[in-house]
């Protein structure tokens, strides 16, 4: 039982045995959320043992956050805002048994009602966790119109809506995580994916969502949701498809277009629910026509889902629910930092010297640092070379960021000669072939500072053909035709000179960006 359960301003509660085997919601330290446990709450609180008791109830106003807390063997959760609070203390008068029925008693100022909470024997058997619709794993914000434009009535009808969809999405701990933003003159977070792992949950939350009012500041509240609601801390989970669906009720009041970008930059599929379009006489107040175009993940017609008005919307959820759970279509998951991998070919000749070769390797984390590099994401391989070749670890090698960091770091100069030709077909053959079916765009970034002793065009030109698309950084007396005859088309973009090694430094971004693009026209 939640408090937001109960009716009465203050009430006596019974916890059975075995609460500390039930999956116990609490949100709060102290004050908690009137959508917590009652018994996860006194246990919590240190009121009771496990084997349950009697604890007071007094219900209070809500408040602007929650904070979590781990006591007693409970963990409460944060939760950003809720309409009503309560607090929980040690109960007075030991005269309550568990009976399985609740008793009352009137009294003249005021009703104290006595709950009596009990397990029927044949429910002693813990209850499994829902796992949800694993053909439907997503991570989506619902963003929320609270803006003038919709008022306080339609507000609840596109809570109703978002209620029906959640319902039918198959919320679980293996399935769709859901948060709730309200756009209003400033963003508001409701909640996050980790506070709730069931539909009834998030139902109920987001029915206790408060209209908020002001202008219609979409293009702010994509913003804030691109960057600040997708994080490890707020409940994301690795490899999985982050979803935005848009509300809006008429128009933005701002840009919307410059929002909807950085949502495709970090990877969020930005879906636009329109509802009432504005009226022939309201265009001229509608800064940009074409803004649902602008803002969606791609302009095909999947990503923009129009409704007349919020009268009659049952007819729209599921079909909503099932774009949203169609995985192949949401191309916008998939970014050049989260989908690519990237081999470092190293000139590991004497030419180099131990001190340049430190600035090479730190040119090479400079350009790991902008990927993200997981397990299902980006991956990072290093071959060092002299007139030998050596794998210094490969792409499947390390599943993180900080690991790949601390390898190259590690890397021992080899000090030799050069022969770059045959260190491209050693790095084709040993690190790109064993995962020539993976998903990922391969690319090749070879650094050196002289003139090959062999040949580099073909070894190049077959590295390209093999799906590989070559970057050339060349250094000090590298040759620009060697650096040319093995970059990728187009050579201008794809080839890089820089006299002194430092200068290394100001290549990094150019790789970067370069890497992007070709990610993004191979996406085409």
């Amino acid at each position: 039982m939640r408090a937001t359960d109960l009716k009465f301003t203050s009430a006596h509660v019974l916890c059975p045995p075995g609460c500390t085997d039930q999956h116990l919601s609490v949100y709060g330290s102290g004050i908690y959320a009137a959508v917590s446990s009652i018994c996860g709450a006194a246990i919590h609180r240190g009121l009771i043992p496990s084997n349950g008791g009697p604890v007071s109830l007094r219900r209070l106003p809500g408040r602007e956050s929650y904070q979590s807390s781990y006591a007693n063997g409970v963990q409460s959760q944060y939760l950003s805002r809720w309409s009503t609070s309560f607090s929980v203390s040690r109960y007075k008068t030991q005269q309550m048994e568990v009976s399985g029925k609740p008793v009352s008693t009137q009294q003249a100022s005021a009703a104290l009602v006595y709950f009596v909470v009990s397990v029927a024997r044949r429910q002693k058997k813990t209850p499994e966790k829902s796992t949800g619709n694993k053909d439907c794993k997503a991570e989506i914000a619902f963003l929320l119109d609270g803006s003038n434009n919709i008022g306080q009535r339609r507000f609840n009808l596109q809570k109703n809506f978002v209620a029906k969809v959640t319902l039918l999405l198959g919320i679980g701990t293996d399935g769709p995580h859901v948060g709730v933003v309200q756009a209003s003159e400033m963003a508001k977070t409701e909640f996050y994916l980790k506070n709730f792992t069931s539909a009834k949950d998030v139902v109920f939350a987001v029915k206790e969502i408060s209209f908020r009012g002001g202008n219609s500041n979409i293009g702010k509240a994509v913003r804030h949701t691109a960057q600040s609601f997708f994080t490890n801390a707020n409940g994301l989970r690795k490899g999985i498809p982050k979803v935005m669906v848009v509300f809006i009720d008429g128009w933005p009041s701002d840009n919307i277009e410059e929002a909807g970008i950085i949502a495709r930059e970090y990877g969020i599929n930005v879906f636009i629910v329109s509802v009432a379009p504005p009226s022939p006489e309201e265009l001229g107040m509608v800064q940009d026509v074409a803004f649902i175009d602008k803002a969606v993940c791609r302009n095909n017609s999947f990503f923009s889902f129009h409704m007349q008005n919020w009268f009659g919307t049952a007819k729209y959820a599921k079909p909503l629910a099932q774009r949203l759970c169609t995985h192949e279509q949401l191309f916008c998951s998939k970014t050049c930092y989260n989908s690519v991998n990237i081999a470092f070919l190293i000139d590991g000749s004497s030419s180099v010297g131990d001190q340049n070769f430190r600035l090479m390797l730190e040119f090479m984390s400079n350009i790991v640092r902008a990927f993200e590099v997981s397990d299902v994401g980006a991956k990072v391989a290093a071959v060092q070379f002299t007139y030998d070749q050596r794998l210094e670890f490969g792409l499947n090698d390390y599943t993180n960021k900080d690991d790949v960091l601390r390898a190259l770091y590690n890397i021992r100069y080899m000090s030799g000669g050069t022969a770059t030709g045959e260190a491209i077909t050693f790095t084709v053959r040993n690190v790109f072939d064993p995962v020539r079916d993976g998903h990922n765009k391969n690319f090749l970034v070879i650094l050196t500072d002289g003139q090959s002793y062999d040949d580099v065009r073909g070894p190049a030109y077959a590295a390209q053909r093999a799906g590989v698309t070559v970057y050339s950084v060349g250094v000090a007396w590298a040759p620009l035709d060697d650096l040319k005859d093995m970059a990728s088309e187009p050579k201008n973009s794809h080839a890089f000179f820089t006299r002194e090694f430092p200068g290394l430094e100001n290549i990094a971004p150019s790789i970067i960006r370069g890497i992007c693009r070709d990610y993004l026209d191979a996406q085409k």
